[in-house]
């Protein structure tokens, strides 16, 4: 009789998380609740405050932002996910136009004018109606769209899969299968994202700041478990974790990161001058930077280059000067 009243009890249980979802709509109109209601936050990257404060220094400098438009950066590592899909974002020119966002430029759309071309072909035949205008139709002035200074492009050009991995296993036991066991696994495992970028003059089509960075991100996974037996009971106990640096925030880390160096140029300021940046290695050029009589360059010494050797540069968790100027204190 116990037996059957437990077996009862199991069947009472089951059907009561079943009866959670029913065929039937409620009185809202729905089946059920939708699981979560995590707000909506921003995204920011470690690299997104120093984009802000860039913009805030030209702003407090007087300092014309650049026009910049931002083409094509397309995903050339050619990987599928096994699920389906590319197993990067497509998306990694919207990103750009984000980070040129928050550093101030002043972005002309260059990257997905369908809409605006639908309206000029409108507006060509007459076809858009305007009340400011004295004929009542919308009307087409010669240099009213404005032009980029510079535009960029690129593409994603590195997903190194497994760059290292280790793992680690341990099992106790007694001799006899009775006695209390215990099993522990640990792995750990690194892939990188890398991006190239160019910027280019959109007069002389000059490319005027080339960058190239990469990414690494970790993965881990935990588990344990234990196995014994009490008496007439078993006991089968395991636990374990899994989680992987998100792949897709990592491309947006190094588009950030790239978009800080080249606005830097583009605004002509110094690291000293820009939120209190305090960089051991000063000035270089030695990953390629601005050449002299370009763009950037009004005599015949190039400019100041930030340095893009030091993984501190802009990042609000190494960066001192960062971490002062825009947080107040460290966190």
């Amino acid at each position: 009789m116990t037996r059957i009243k437990t077996l009862l009890a199991i069947a009472l249980a089951g059907l009561t998380v079943t009866a959670c979802a029913t065929s039937n709509p409620g009185s809202d109109g729905l089946y059920a609740t939708p699981t979560g209601g995590a707000p909506v936050t921003p995204n920011p990257t470690p690299y997104s405050d120093a984009l802000v404060c860039m913009a805030a220094h030209a702003r407090a400098q007087g300092q014309a932002a650049p026009r910049i438009a931002v083409g094509r950066i397309a995903d050339y590592t050619g990987q599928v996910a096994p699920e389906g899909g590319t197993r990067v974002t497509q998306g990694a020119a919207l990103m750009a136009m984000s980070a040129f966002a928050k550093s101030g430029a002043r972005l002309v759309e260059r990257f997905d004018t369908s809409v605006a071309e639908l309206e000029l072909r409108y507006t060509n035949n007459q076809l858009i109606g305007d009340a400011a205008e004295t004929d009542g139709f919308r009307q087409i002035y010669a240099g009213s769209i404005p032009g980029s200074d510079y535009y960029l492009v690129g593409g994603i050009t590195e997903l190194n899969a497994n760059i290292r991995s280790n793992g680690q296993d341990a099992f106790a036991g007694d001799r006899i299968d009775s006695d209390p066991s215990a099993v522990f696994s640990r792995r750990l495992y690194v892939m990188n994202v890398g991006l190239d970028l160019r910027l280019i003059d959109s007069r002389t089509l000059e490319v005027v700041d080339v960058v190239s960075y990469q990414k690494q991100i970790i993965g881990r996974e935990l588990s344990a478990g234990a196995f014994a037996f009490f008496q007439d009971v078993v006991l089968d106990v395991s636990a374990g974790g899994r989680s992987l640096e998100p792949v897709q925030l990592a491309v947006r880390s190094v588009i950030e990161r790239a978009v800080l160096e080249i606005s830097a140029q583009l605004y002509g300021v110094e690291p000293q001058q820009l939120c209190a940046f305090n960089d051991p290695l000063g000035g270089s050029t030695i990953t390629g930077g601005v050449q002299p009589f370009t763009a950037y360059s009004s005599g015949s010494e190039a400019p100041y280059v930030q340095a893009r050797t030091s993984v501190d540069r802009g990042h609000e968790h190494r960066d001192a000067g960062v971490r002062s100027q825009l947080r107040g204190t460290y966190r």
